[in-house]
């Protein structure tokens, strides 16, 4: 297996065991959606529910996960996965605003102080599967 193939695959577990988590443990990435895209929230662009958004979330890194996993659709899989992750940054922003908020509980502070900065190497990872 060569490393683009190994890398490929690592990806995708890890965009799979996250899809998984999104089902099984919602509320971790309710922070995450801003309020202002959440229909139920009051939100100026609210589209869908804070629910929805998760579940919509994790069906997409599901399917960046398998597409990372074929040849063919590997260099657009990487390439959506990577912009995913940029969008991602807003969450993480609103999230971050929050914990640090009137109402931010310490733990909240570390999660989202720690999950920000993922998003460049994540980011930078996905990007180098399009090759």
């Amino acid at each position: 297996m060569t490393n683009q193939k190994l890398s490929a695959a690592a990806m995708a577990a890890l965009l799979t065991a996250s899809a998984v988590n999104h089902f099984r443990n919602p509320g971790f990435y309710a922070s995450v959606v801003p309020r202002s895209i959440c229909r139920d929230k009051g939100g100026r662009f609210g589209v869908l529910t804070r629910s929805q958004w998760i579940q919509a979330s994790g069906a997409i890194e599901a399917a960046a996960a398998g597409a990372l996993l074929l040849p063919a659709t590997r260099r657009a899989a990487a390439t959506g996965t990577a912009l995913m992750y940029v969008a991602f940054i807003a969450g993480h922003l609103s999230a971050l605003e929050c914990a640090y908020g009137e109402r931010g509980s310490d733990r909240e502070k570390l999660v989202h102080t720690l999950r920000l900065p993922l998003q460049l190497p994540l980011i930078r990872w996905a990007w180098s599967l399009r090759s």
